[in-house]
């Protein structure tokens, strides 16, 4: 525990002072991911549907399945807060379709910068790293998905041989997940089993979100999930000022903890999941906000045979 205790410290003093300067997406790209993390059960692979938002300098990863999800349960609790409301105690109920990727990967290939933002219970972590260079051959081998013409290349990255299809008209030095250092977008890649799968799924010009009004009632565009997302435009690309910056490893080492002994964890961290309305601080609870909040959702597989990155042969 005292152990722990450091860990939590260390990160609370290393703070956030980050150069990146945020800048809005001109584009979104779909992907279907696909992930055989059982071999023994290769006609069950883990899908989820992903995106990547595109930036002029900069690129951010993330789950659309989870951007789903919150919503949802932002709808669940507003409807549920204003069927108490009046009464003295709100409590919540919230059910969740199934756990989704929670990692978000920021790239920026200009520095060859990549940021990790991850989350435990209601903290926010940032981890920072070099963007992985990749040793691409090039071919002349072409394809189309729909109206992108788009050209093959090969290349290596955790301990994966890889296939990725880039479209050179789309100047875009990214990809999604980790894979980048093409000369065009990479819009679709996978392993050479393919046991990891990114396959492209649509593109679209992001669009200005409207602005909600903010109103008195229970509205669910004003309730905000601790540990979400802290941008109110999704099409901001933007590190999340409010996340602890650790390494790879004192996060490893802080996962480890959690699953040795989660109510250790989660008193040391002063608690689980929260809510709060948008722009707010959860400090003392106020009238008509939830007292109670309980989280249904499903459970989590087993522990992978396959994981995304496996270590390197020798």
């Amino acid at each position: 525990m005292k152990k722990l205790n450091l860990i939590f410290a260390a990160l609370s003093l290393a703070g956030t002072a980050l150069a990146q300067k945020p800048e809005m997406a001109q584009a979104i790209v779909h992907y279907n991911f696909t992930h055989v993390r059982d071999t023994t059960n290769r006609e069950h692979p883990y899908t989820e549907k992903m995106t990547l938002f595109l930036g002029p300098t900069a690129s951010v990863y993330r789950s659309y399945d989870r951007k789903l999800q919150d919503a949802m349960m932002r709808q669940q609790a507003a409807e549920q807060m204003a069927a108490q409301k009046g009464s003295g105690q709100v409590t919540l109920k919230l059910t969740g379709n199934r756990p989704t990727t929670r990692a978000e990967i920021f790239q920026f290939p200009t520095v060859h910068k990549m940021y990790r933002k991850e989350q435990l219970l209601a903290t926010m972590y940032l981890i920072e790293d070099q963007l992985p260079i990749i040793n691409w051959k090039i071919s002349a081998d072409t394809t189309s998905f729909g109206t992108l013409h788009c050209q093959k290349a090969t290349g290596h990255l955790g301990g994966r041989d890889y296939t990725a299809w880039f479209c050179p008209d789309l100047p875009y030095h990214t990809g999604p997940w980790k894979l980048s250092g093409l000369p065009g977008l990479i819009v679709e890649a996978y392993d050479a089993k393919k046991d990891v799968i990114f396959k492209f799924d649509g593109m679209e010009e992001a669009k200005a979100t409207p602005v909600t009004e903010t109103t008195t009632s229970a509205n669910p565009d004003q309730i905000k999930l601790i540990g979400s997302d802290s941008n109110k435009d999704p099409n901001l690309i933007a590190l999340p000022a409010d996340a602890a910056k650790t390494t790879d490893k004192e996060y490893t080492k802080l996962q480890e903890a959690m699953r040795k002994d989660p109510q250790a964890f989660m008193g040391s961290m002063g608690g689980g999941m929260r809510m709060m309305p948008q722009g707010g601080a959860p400090s003392s609870p106020s009238p008509g906000m939830p007292q109670s909040v309980n989280i249904i959702s499903a459970p989590r597989t087993a522990a992978t045979n396959n994981p995304l990155e496996l270590p390197e042969k020798k």
